[in-house]
């Protein structure tokens, strides 16, 4: 389907004189892809005497859109000629030279992108016409490859009890949600082909975004300051993370930190709260919350639901389908780690390998002055809750843990809860790869060994 979509672009892109005659700045990367010869020819000097560094984003953009061989040529000849990289074909490898070296934005790269992809889905203009405000850069947001909402996300969609989910087995992925009673499971299965859900959980309308080149799922509330956001799937990628896009405005939102990237809403405070998600087995889940809701296969869609059918190879392997500026190799790419950040520590994040709270399951650590305990079970499952000075020794794997004093806590899914009934609160965190947590923050701390 992308290579289809691809070739429908190059055929608009020969064939929209009255788009791309216009007297602009960016006229002349366009005829370098036409397929007039002496066009083609002229484009190709002229970008060559007047050559800014700034130009090689537009000139990599445009490389998988062009019609002919001979277009991919010029292009490779320019960027090899004026950057001093011999990359060729290597498409990545130029968009990783750009990101490293930073070359600077053409004045019309917002105009050029907008042009672009408005010939894939003439919906994509809106997130970039106008020269919108952005606090990522431009040439890192890279098309997935789908329409706008062209993965599907399921709004509200139909839950069944735990007894009627005869299509799951114990060892099947689920993201588990409890909030004030409200006990839910959303399969990993189910989420690979709709990446978003939109429901109503404890009296609250919540987002859940699965993001799954980054093996990320994290649930937000929809609402900010009183407002509610309806958000979707923009179609679009930073750093290999999806981004949403809200109704409303048609603002781009970052997915890892659940706030406005570019778009009318950058700048203007407006960050989701993020609310607590469990990475677990559905065996595990059902067996502490039997009362549990689950996603029904009648989604409205046809898919194969089946364990593991969507983007099977993509797992299977340590290689990444999108490029991002730098891969941190303490880790493999797609390594889980458990991601942390807190509002109260804003300039903070931290990775704990997976393999590591396996071997810890009672770990201790903080971030800023927020002090907490991760408790991991023998299905992987971690939960993390704020420890407020005490330190725990051991706990069952279930449900008691007992703090050095000797004293035991009820493990719930709320809360620590001591002998006297004092409450440790807790506290989000999510699954991630460690490429796409590290991409998005480099500056992470990982805790992966004593």
């Amino acid at each position: 389907m992308r290579a289809l979509i691809l070739l429908f672009v190059a055929a608009a892109l020969l064939a929209s004189p009255s788009r791309l005659a216009a007297q602009t700045p960016l006229e002349v990367f366009w005829d370098l892809l036409s397929e007039d010869g002496q066009k083609a020819d002229a484009a190709e000097t002229l970008i060559l005497r007047d050559w800014d560094d700034s130009h090689a984003s537009i000139l990599v953009e445009l490389m998988p859109f062009a019609a002919y061989e001979r277009s991919v040529r010029r292009i490779i000849f320019v960027l090899e000629r004026r950057t001093g990289q011999k990359l060729g074909r290597d498409f990545e490898g130029w968009w990783e030279w750009v990101w490293r070296t930073n070359p600077g934005t053409h004045p019309e790269y917002a105009a050029f992108k907008a042009e672009l992809y408005e010939m894939i889905d003439p919906s994509f203009v809106d997130y970039f016409d106008q020269y919108p405000v952005a606090n990522i850069r431009l040439d890192e947001i890279r098309w997935g490859g789908v329409s706008r909402d062209g993965i599907p996300p399921l709004d509200h969609p139909k839950m069944i009890p735990a007894g009627e989910a005869g299509y799951l087995n114990d060892d099947n992925v689920v993201f588990g949600i409890a909030l004030d009673g409200d006990v839910r499971a959303y399969p990993k299965r189910i989420l690979a082909w709709h990446e978003m859900f939109k429901d109503s959980i404890a009296g609250e309308h919540h987002t859940g975004v699965y993001c799954t080149l980054c093996g990320t799922m994290i649930l937000y509330r929809s609402a900010a300051h009183g407002l509610h956001h309806e958000l979707g799937t923009s179609g679009f990628l930073y750093r290999s993370n999806k981004l949403m896009y809200d109704r409303a405005t048609m603002s781009l939102w970052s997915t890892f930190a659940g706030e406005p990237a570019v778009g009318p809403l950058v700048g203007q405070g407006i960050r989701l709260d993020m609310r607590h998600v469990v990475t677990t087995t559905w065996g595990e889940w059902r067996r502490r919350h039997p009362e549990t809701l689950v996603l029904s296969l009648e989604t409205g869609h046809q898919r194969d639901y089946s364990e593991g059918a969507a983007y099977r190879e993509y797992f299977a392997t340590d290689r990444l389908m999108f490029g991002v500026p730098e891969l941190d190799r303490r880790l493999r790419n797609k390594d889980e780690v458990l991601a942390l950040r807190f509002d109260d520590a804003p300039g903070e994040q931290l990775a704990i390998w997976v393999g590591f709270l396996s071997r810890n399951p009672v770990h201790h650590d903080a971030l800023g002055e927020v002090e907490f305990v991760v408790l991991t079970d023998g299905s992987g499952a971690s939960r993390v809750y704020e420890s407020g000075g005490r330190r725990f020794g051991r706990w069952d794997g279930a449900d008691t843990a007992w703090d050095d004093g000797g004293s035991r806590w009820n493990v719930g899914e709320d809360a620590l809860v001591g002998p006297t009934g004092e409450r440790l609160e807790r506290l989000p965190a999510h699954r991630a790869f460690w490429f796409g947590w590290h991409a998005q923050y480099p500056e992470t701390r990982l805790v992966r060994r004593q």
